[in-house]
């Protein structure tokens, strides 16, 4: 039975993609003593999770992770392992050892747990656990195809410059950030730019930022109140 290891040499942004992606470059080698039996694919699988206790934060850090793991004094209970994404490719022929890259795809949804936590960091390195499972189609020395489950401990550490992930944020949305709403918080802002005739949502937004709580034409009052 074949038995495997993984290591990640690097990761950098995939630049021409329909939708931010990272791709990792995933080292694949067999172990053992030779011969080795060539595996013709595998299936491959992967969770990726965020390891928050592995790294340190600064005040600044700190106050902006809030909204993730509340006030440092409860970071000894909250902070946890925190999962990013799910990806998986098909890995083609070989027989000792194989670098492919890993497409991890990216989100910039920031009520997605993730993208607060990349956001919240200035600079240094997020800490990842990457744990792999899937299929083995390898052939023996009799030329017999068989089938092998990867082991479930197999994973691998891998400490992501965090300027890797803001370039690439940066390539695709330049000078941006996404902000998801309610389907009737959106029809409200709608309403409210129409009314005001601002032709971009960044005045809308700058208008009501500098507006009071409230006014005698309601404009600001129909906004405030779309709150729960």
């Amino acid at each position: 039975m074949t038995d495997l290891s993984f290591h990640i040499e690097g990761a950098a942004a995939i630049r021409y993609a329909v939708s931010p992606q990272l791709a990792f470059t995933l080292r694949i080698a067999q172990q053992g003593e030779p011969p080795l039996a060539p595996i013709r694919a595998i299936a491959l699988r992967c969770q990726i999770r965020i390891e928050p206790t592995r790294r340190g934060y600064d005040a600044s850090a700190q106050q902006r992770l809030g909204d993730l793991f509340g006030t440092p004094e409860r970071w000894g209970q909250t902070v946890r392992s925190v999962l990013w994404t799910h990806t998986g490719m098909v890995v083609p022929p070989f027989t000792e050892s194989i670098a492919v890259e890993l497409p991890v795809p990216c989100s910039f949804d920031f009520n997605v747990a993730a993208t607060k936590y990349f956001a919240a960091l200035d600079d240094g390195d997020v800490p990842l656990s990457l744990l792999f499972s899937g299929t083995i189609f390898y052939r023996t020395e009799d030329g017999d195809l068989q089938v092998a489950q990867i082991s479930w401990d197999r994973e691998a550490p891998f400490r992501l410059p965090i300027s890797t992930w803001r370039a690439m944020m940066e390539h695709y949305y330049p000078n941006c950030a996404w902000l998801c709403l309610r389907r009737d918080a959106f029809d409200a802002l709608v309403e409210y730019k129409s009314r005001r005739a601002l032709p971009t949502w960044e005045q809308v937004v700058e208008s009501l930022l500098h507006a009071p709580e409230s006014r005698a034409d309601g404009d600001t009052k129909t906004v405030v109140e779309m709150a729960p």
